[in-house]
């Protein structure tokens, strides 16, 4: 993970997937560290706010994966705070700009910068409990309402 210089709030640059790509076809499990990357001096930088699914995004994007799974402490995205609003609906669904607006008004579930690198590169993302079975919710581009 190549990173700007930022210490604290490093823009991913580049991600070689050379290594990666070979452990996987060996049938290996590949762990990567998440939320930093070294930057042109071979400094270790760290991403920030956001950094771990951020890494997890980018890292779906570089590989062409299907989707990318981020497991939190929900089971997915809800149409309010369930622990405020007791008949909370969980969603199924909801587009890039949704969740992106979500997060702007306060939704801890996924960070801004990860949202918007998935709809830069179209990987679709899954929300889903690291405590439970229950199905999440899918991040991904919306229907277009009128077409022209």
């Amino acid at each position: 993970m190549h990173t700007t210089a930022a210490y604290g709030a490093a823009k991913l640059t580049r991600i070689d997937t050379q290594r990666i790509k070979n452990e996987l076809e060996s049938r290996k499990i590949v762990v990567i560290t998440g939320f930093q990357g070294v930057n042109k001096f071979d400094d270790v930088t760290t991403l920030g706010r956001g950094g771990s699914d951020t890494t997890a995004v980018a890292l779906a994007a570089a590989l062409h994966a299907d989707a990318c799974e981020i497991y939190t402490d929900v089971e997915g995205v809800y149409t309010a705070d369930p622990r405020i609003v007791p008949n909370a609906r969980k969603l199924a669904e909801v587009s890039y700009d949704e969740m992106l607006e979500f997060a702007s008004l306060g939704a801890k579930v996924l960070h801004n910068r990860s949202v918007e690198m998935a709809k830069k590169y179209q990987v679709q993302l899954v929300v889903l409990s690291s405590m439970t079975r229950a199905s999440g919710t899918v991040v991904k581009e919306g229907e277009k309402m009128e077409k022209c």
